[in-house]
Protein backbone atom coordinates (compact mmCIF):
# COMPACT_ATOMS: atom_id res chain seq x y z
CA UNK A 1 0.00 0.00 0.00
CA UNK A 2 1.42 3.41 -0.96
CA UNK A 3 1.28 6.15 1.70
CA UNK A 4 0.98 9.74 0.52
CA UNK A 5 1.70 12.65 2.89
CA UNK A 6 -0.22 15.83 2.41
CA UNK A 7 1.98 18.91 1.68
CA UNK A 8 1.00 20.69 4.88
CA UNK A 9 2.00 17.64 6.97
CA UNK A 10 5.40 17.47 5.28
CA UNK A 11 5.96 21.14 6.10
CA UNK A 12 5.38 20.41 9.80
CA UNK A 13 7.43 17.19 10.12
CA UNK A 14 10.46 18.03 7.98
CA UNK A 15 11.91 20.81 10.22
CA UNK A 16 11.58 18.55 13.24
CA UNK A 17 13.48 15.74 11.53
CA UNK A 18 16.25 18.06 10.34
CA UNK A 19 16.85 19.67 13.74
CA UNK A 20 16.80 16.48 15.82
CA UNK A 21 20.47 15.40 15.24
CA UNK A 22 21.77 18.83 16.18
CA UNK A 23 19.89 18.70 19.46
CA UNK A 24 21.05 15.18 20.33
CA UNK A 25 24.71 15.95 19.57
CA UNK A 26 25.02 19.02 21.81
CA UNK A 27 28.04 18.31 24.09
CA UNK A 28 27.81 18.60 27.86
CA UNK A 29 29.20 21.85 29.22
CA UNK A 30 32.69 21.62 30.77
CA UNK A 31 32.96 22.42 34.48
CA UNK A 32 33.77 26.05 35.21
CA UNK A 33 37.34 26.76 36.43
CA UNK A 34 37.73 26.38 40.17
CA UNK A 35 37.57 29.55 42.25
CA UNK A 36 41.07 30.72 43.18
CA UNK A 37 41.37 30.83 46.99
CA UNK A 38 43.87 32.81 49.00
CA UNK A 39 46.88 30.78 50.05
CA UNK A 40 49.53 28.59 48.48
CA UNK A 41 49.90 28.30 44.72
CA UNK A 42 50.82 24.80 43.57
CA UNK A 43 52.45 23.75 40.32
CA UNK A 44 52.86 20.15 39.15
CA UNK A 45 54.98 19.82 36.01
CA UNK A 46 56.04 16.91 33.84
CA UNK A 47 58.58 16.55 31.07
CA UNK A 48 60.28 13.80 29.09
CA UNK A 49 63.76 13.98 27.61
CA UNK A 50 65.38 11.78 25.04
CA UNK A 51 66.83 8.68 26.79
CA UNK A 52 70.37 9.90 26.12
CA UNK A 53 69.66 13.23 27.87
CA UNK A 54 68.45 11.92 31.23
CA UNK A 55 71.72 12.65 33.03
CA UNK A 56 71.91 16.19 31.65
CA UNK A 57 68.32 16.78 32.77
CA UNK A 58 69.12 15.59 36.30
CA UNK A 59 71.99 18.05 36.48
CA UNK A 60 69.86 20.94 35.24
CA UNK A 61 67.08 20.05 37.70
CA UNK A 62 69.47 19.92 40.64
CA UNK A 63 70.68 23.44 39.91
CA UNK A 64 67.14 24.77 39.45
CA UNK A 65 66.00 23.17 42.70
CA UNK A 66 68.78 24.63 44.82
CA UNK A 67 68.20 28.12 43.40
CA UNK A 68 64.39 27.98 43.63
CA UNK A 69 64.38 26.98 47.29
CA UNK A 70 66.16 30.24 48.09
CA UNK A 71 63.54 32.41 46.40
CA UNK A 72 61.11 34.49 48.42
CA UNK A 73 57.80 32.75 49.07
CA UNK A 74 58.93 29.23 48.25
CA UNK A 75 57.26 26.58 50.43
CA UNK A 76 58.25 23.46 48.49
CA UNK A 77 60.37 22.60 45.48
CA UNK A 78 60.94 18.89 44.90
CA UNK A 79 62.21 17.39 41.67
CA UNK A 80 61.57 13.75 40.82
CA UNK A 81 62.78 11.10 38.36
CA UNK A 82 60.43 8.31 37.38
CA UNK A 83 61.24 4.78 38.52
CA UNK A 84 61.55 2.50 35.52
CA UNK A 85 61.55 5.41 33.04
CA UNK A 86 64.60 7.54 33.94
CA UNK A 87 63.97 10.09 31.18
CA UNK A 88 60.60 11.05 32.73
CA UNK A 89 60.66 13.83 35.35
CA UNK A 90 58.20 15.69 37.57
CA UNK A 91 58.41 18.89 39.62
CA UNK A 92 56.35 19.64 42.73
CA UNK A 93 56.20 23.32 43.61
CA UNK A 94 54.36 25.23 46.32
CA UNK A 95 54.54 29.00 46.72
CA UNK A 96 53.21 31.35 49.37
CA UNK A 97 50.81 32.90 46.86
CA UNK A 98 50.28 33.48 43.14
CA UNK A 99 52.57 36.52 43.17
CA UNK A 100 55.50 34.52 44.54
CA UNK A 101 54.89 31.85 41.91
CA UNK A 102 54.73 34.46 39.15
CA UNK A 103 58.02 35.99 40.33
CA UNK A 104 59.65 32.55 40.16
CA UNK A 105 58.27 31.92 36.67
CA UNK A 106 59.85 35.16 35.47
CA UNK A 107 63.16 34.70 37.26
CA UNK A 108 66.37 34.45 35.22
CA UNK A 109 67.19 31.07 36.78
CA UNK A 110 63.85 29.61 35.66
CA UNK A 111 64.17 30.99 32.14
CA UNK A 112 67.74 29.72 31.80
CA UNK A 113 66.67 26.25 32.95
CA UNK A 114 63.86 26.09 30.41
CA UNK A 115 66.14 27.35 27.63
CA UNK A 116 68.87 24.81 28.39
CA UNK A 117 66.37 21.98 28.77
CA UNK A 118 64.66 22.65 25.43
CA UNK A 119 67.15 20.81 23.25
CA UNK A 120 66.87 17.68 25.42
CA UNK A 121 63.07 17.37 25.36
CA UNK A 122 61.19 14.82 23.29
CA UNK A 123 57.77 16.31 24.11
CA UNK A 124 56.54 19.72 25.36
CA UNK A 125 57.07 20.81 28.95
CA UNK A 126 53.73 20.23 30.74
CA UNK A 127 53.09 22.71 33.59
CA UNK A 128 49.78 22.49 35.48
CA UNK A 129 48.71 25.06 38.12
CA UNK A 130 46.79 23.57 41.05
CA UNK A 131 44.78 24.70 44.04
CA UNK A 132 44.57 23.34 47.56
CA UNK A 133 41.95 20.60 47.77
CA UNK A 134 42.79 18.04 50.44
CA UNK A 135 46.34 18.83 51.44
CA UNK A 136 48.44 19.51 54.50
CA UNK A 137 51.04 22.26 54.81
CA UNK A 138 53.62 21.67 52.04
CA UNK A 139 56.79 19.94 53.22
CA UNK A 140 59.95 21.81 52.25
CA UNK A 141 62.11 18.73 52.79
CA UNK A 142 62.61 16.16 50.07
CA UNK A 143 63.12 12.65 51.44
CA UNK A 144 65.62 10.88 49.22
CA UNK A 145 64.94 7.41 50.63
CA UNK A 146 61.18 7.68 50.09
CA UNK A 147 58.99 6.58 47.18
CA UNK A 148 56.94 9.38 45.69
CA UNK A 149 53.74 8.69 43.78
CA UNK A 150 52.09 11.24 41.48
CA UNK A 151 48.71 10.16 40.14
CA UNK A 152 46.50 12.00 37.67
CA UNK A 153 42.80 11.45 38.42
CA UNK A 154 40.24 12.46 35.77
CA UNK A 155 36.57 12.62 36.83
CA UNK A 156 33.69 12.67 34.33
CA UNK A 157 32.49 16.32 34.38
CA UNK A 158 28.89 15.47 35.27
CA UNK A 159 30.12 13.38 38.24
CA UNK A 160 32.65 15.94 39.50
CA UNK A 161 31.20 16.54 42.97
CA UNK A 162 30.69 12.85 43.73
CA UNK A 163 34.19 12.06 42.47
CA UNK A 164 35.79 14.80 44.55
CA UNK A 165 34.03 13.51 47.67
CA UNK A 166 35.44 10.04 46.97
CA UNK A 167 38.95 11.45 46.58
CA UNK A 168 38.62 13.25 49.93
CA UNK A 169 37.68 9.96 51.52
CA UNK A 170 40.67 8.25 49.94
CA UNK A 171 43.01 10.91 51.34
CA UNK A 172 41.59 10.55 54.85
CA UNK A 173 41.83 6.74 54.80
CA UNK A 174 45.30 6.64 53.23
CA UNK A 175 46.78 8.95 55.85
CA UNK A 176 46.15 6.21 58.38
CA UNK A 177 48.21 3.61 56.49
CA UNK A 178 51.53 2.43 57.91
CA UNK A 179 54.54 3.97 56.19
CA UNK A 180 52.60 6.96 54.86
CA UNK A 181 54.72 10.13 55.08
CA UNK A 182 52.40 12.44 53.12
CA UNK A 183 49.21 12.03 51.09
CA UNK A 184 47.71 15.09 49.44
CA UNK A 185 45.20 15.87 46.71
CA UNK A 186 45.48 19.00 44.55
CA UNK A 187 42.81 20.29 42.17
CA UNK A 188 43.76 21.62 38.74
CA UNK A 189 42.96 25.31 38.46
CA UNK A 190 41.72 25.20 34.86
CA UNK A 191 39.93 21.83 35.02
CA UNK A 192 38.30 21.30 38.43
CA UNK A 193 37.30 17.74 37.54
CA UNK A 194 41.01 16.81 37.38
CA UNK A 195 42.92 16.01 40.57
CA UNK A 196 46.57 15.19 41.22
CA UNK A 197 47.38 12.88 44.11
CA UNK A 198 50.84 13.43 45.58
CA UNK A 199 51.94 10.64 47.91
CA UNK A 200 55.14 10.01 49.86
CA UNK A 201 55.83 6.54 51.26
CA UNK A 202 58.60 5.29 53.51
CA UNK A 203 59.48 2.48 51.10
CA UNK A 204 58.09 0.19 48.40
CA UNK A 205 56.69 -2.27 50.95
CA UNK A 206 54.58 0.45 52.55
CA UNK A 207 53.29 1.50 49.13
CA UNK A 208 52.50 -2.12 48.19
CA UNK A 209 50.52 -2.65 51.41
CA UNK A 210 48.57 0.53 50.72
CA UNK A 211 47.82 -0.63 47.17
CA UNK A 212 46.19 -3.86 48.33
CA UNK A 213 44.43 -2.40 51.37
CA UNK A 214 40.68 -2.88 51.63
CA UNK A 215 39.95 0.84 51.47
CA UNK A 216 42.10 1.30 48.35
CA UNK A 217 40.47 -1.63 46.55
CA UNK A 218 37.03 -0.29 47.46
CA UNK A 219 37.92 3.20 46.21
CA UNK A 220 39.22 1.93 42.87
CA UNK A 221 36.14 -0.24 42.30
CA UNK A 222 33.63 2.50 43.16
CA UNK A 223 35.56 5.24 41.39
CA UNK A 224 35.94 3.44 38.06
CA UNK A 225 32.46 4.35 36.71
CA UNK A 226 33.21 8.02 37.48
CA UNK A 227 36.64 8.03 35.85
CA UNK A 228 37.17 9.83 32.57
CA UNK A 229 40.51 8.17 31.79
CA UNK A 230 43.01 5.67 33.13
CA UNK A 231 44.07 6.01 36.78
CA UNK A 232 47.56 7.26 35.89
CA UNK A 233 49.83 6.32 38.81
CA UNK A 234 53.57 7.02 38.47
CA UNK A 235 56.36 6.19 40.92
CA UNK A 236 59.36 8.47 41.44
CA UNK A 237 62.57 8.95 43.39
CA UNK A 238 63.98 12.32 44.44
CA UNK A 239 66.47 14.10 42.19
CA UNK A 240 67.17 16.94 44.59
Amino acid sequence: MRITLRPWLVAVILPLVLTQPALSQTPAAAPAPAAVPDGPAYIVSYFETTPASALQARSLLAGLTRASRKEAGNLQFITLQRIGAPNHFALLEAWKDKDAQAAHAGAATTKNFRDQLQSHLRSPYDERPHLTFASDKPSAQAIKSAVYVVTHVDIIPTMKDAGLDMVKGLVADSRKDAGMLAFDALQQASRPNHVTLVETWKDHKSLDRHGISAHMKEFRAKFMPLSGSLYDERLYKVVE
